[in-house]
């Protein structure tokens, strides 16, 4: 039976105490690093944590794959409410000093805290998803070309529309949701420059609710449908599931995000009218850094997943989708062209 360790950080003095309990046998940070050959690992959850039925869920799938195809023995670290550079800090020292490696940081929000504790711990590899800013010998940064699957879905989105508006929702308006929206309606101009494209972000930083509140995405879903939306897409994390709730409820079309949402068992309810995702393989890229530091020889610097690896895509496990063979042509044109470069996809909007 598959064993994974949970450790909820909850503030700076409950990691402290934890690291007081793990440095009990007194050696320093990288010593107690040096030994780890892969047969632990550490997962770092990002805002919304486990459950979130996209982001964080998708890396998880990659962390069950490493326990059983290769042995190692999982930890789950969750993020705390409202919580600092500092509470990262202290979650990621714990989980290197427990002797994990990698350790793995899900999502940018970790650069600050990698870029601090990655020097101390030389020995250990340490991964972060969607982050290419904070570089180091043993840092492994996870990316992917997020723009290259919006425009697909862009694509499909005015092929499918009927009103000639759709709508993107994005859940914090960093650069890095920009390439969603950059993707999406660059997708949708190129394939129908008279379909109007709504896009909103949730919150602004430093506060990330737009990733972690259902409602708020509940609540702009609705407010693009009486604007006579019938496509949303939204990159949000678990607001996104608002988004998706509404949007099925009014009969309209969904887009999902990092996973295939079609197939997220708490969205079940609404998969008939998820048309595709926007999929990430966060999860390969989770696995495949498991199993370097498993084979000895550790990813480190970018390693970037894009359209011509399948690192991103689109997903089709919505029957209804894939009888759609218009759309389906164009998509597969478009991704055609944007493997072998005649059309260049941008990453702001």
């Amino acid at each position: 039976m598959r064993r994974i360790t949970r450790i909820a950080t909850v503030g700076v003095a409950s990691a402290a105490l934890a690291l007081s309990v793990t440095a009990c046998g007194g050696k320093s940070s990288s010593d107690t690093s040096s030994d780890s050959k892969g047969d632990k690992t550490a997962l770092a959850y990002d805002i919304g944590g486990r459950g979130d039925q996209s982001f964080n869920d998708a890396a998880y799938a990659g962390l069950v794959k490493a326990e059983k195809d290769l042995g190692v023995k999982g930890t789950e670290a969750e993020p705390s409410d409202g919580e600092s550079d500092a509470d990262k800090v202290q979650r990621l020292t714990t989980l290197a000093r427990a002797g994990n490696n990698p350790v793995i940081g899900v999502g940018f929000a970790y650069a600050p805290a990698i870029k601090k504790v990655a020097p101390k711990f030389p020995k250990t590899t340490f991964g972060i998803i969607d982050d290419a800013s904070v570089t180091g010998k043993n840092i492994a940064n996870l990316v992917f070309n997020e723009e290259q699957g919006s425009y697909l879905a862009g694509v499909a989105a005015a092929k499918v529309s009927k009103t000639k508006t759709v709508g993107f929702i994005g859940g914090v308006e960093t650069p890095l949701i920009k390439k969603f929206q950059a993707g999406y309606e660059q997708g949708v101009k190129d394939t129908d420059p008279s379909v109007k494209v709504l896009s909103q972000y949730l919150t602004q930083p430093p506060n990330f609710d737009g990733f972690s509140k259902p409602d708020l995405g509940k609540a702009a879903a609705q407010g693009q449908l009486d604007k006579k939306a019938d496509v949303v897409y939204a990159a949000a994390g678990l607001a996104g599931s608002g988004s998706i709730e509404a949007t099925a409820k009014a009969g309209k079309w969904a887009i999902g995000v990092d996973s295939d949402q079609y197939n997220q068992k708490g969205l079940a309810a609404y998969k008939d009218q998820i048309l595709t995702s926007v999929t990430k393989d966060v999860s390969g890229s989770v696995f495949n850094l498991i199993k370097s530091v498993k084979d000895g020889k550790p990813q480190t610097g970018e390693i970037r997943y894009g359209l011509d690896k399948n690192g991103v895509g689109l997903a089709d496990s919505n029957p209804a989708f894939t009888k759609m063979t218009d759309v389906i042509a164009a998509v597969d044109k478009a991704k055609k062209a944007i493997i072998d470069g005649s059309v260049t996809v941008k990453t702001t909007p």
